[in-house]
């Protein structure tokens, strides 16, 4: 029975499962959500109670997980091809730590600037954005001492890979990488041509108009 990942091909969490799934050679069918739909949406909470994607559906372990990072724990559980990427011993708690730092010091600063961009002209908050640019100048600051002399953020491509790859590459776009982080741009550039993470942006493609510019 296959894999359902319940999501939609823009978002930056389910990059983050759909490039796991794929390092670890698992197929699975994309559920898209359109979250515009009331009834969509409505049959999509009944397995995700607060509306967020990704979830996965795995027929053969009775499941429907939640959550990105759940999910990539829940494969490296199941299935042997996945274990590589929430490794135990030396590199276990790095690759917890590190996933952590790109979901909650990369994505969730990116997203309160996204978010601002869609707010009405008149309710939009200045000051927030600019504390949310600057956090994100500061997790540069401290990926790039991290990158400073390895391929990986910790060990061998792992979750935390997994994670960095789509918050890096929205965050590049609210703030750039420039010349003060070559190190870091090395890494983005090294996930973007990991053939898992191309073939997630290729997909993508066709929906990356709808990613909200910066307001004039």
């Amino acid at each position: 029975m296959a894999l359902t990942v319940h999501g939609h091909p823009l978002s930056s969490y389910c990059w983050k499962v759909f490039i796991a799934l794929d390092e670890a050679g698992l197929p699975y069918e994309l559920a898209h959500i359109d979250l515009a739909d009331e009834q969509a949406a409505g049959r999509f909470r009944q397995i995700s109670p607060f509306g967020m994607m990704p979830v996965l559906e795995d027929p053969a372990h009775g499941v429907a997980t939640p959550e990105a990072t759940v999910i990539i724990q829940h494969l490296a559980r199941a299935y042997a091809s996945a274990a590589h990427l929430v490794p135990q011993g030396e590199h276990a708690l790095d690759v917890a730590f590190w996933d952590r730092v790109f979901d909650l010091h990369v994505q969730n600063h990116l997203q309160r600037v996204v978010g601002d961009r869609l707010r009405a002209p008149g309710t939009r908050d200045p000051f927030g954005v600019a504390q949310a640019k600057a956090a994100l100048s500061r997790a540069y600051e401290v990926v790039e001492a991290r990158m400073a002399d390895r391929e990986w953020v910790a060990g061998g491509f792992s979750m935390a890979d997994c994670a960095a790859c789509p918050a890096l590459h929205y965050a590049h776009k609210i703030v750039p990488i420039g010349a003060a982080f070559p190190k870091t741009a090395a890494y983005l550039a090294r996930l973007e041509a990991r053939p898992s993470f191309a073939r997630v942006l290729e997909a993508a493609q066709p929906y990356a108009h709808f990613f909200p510019q910066e307001p004039a």
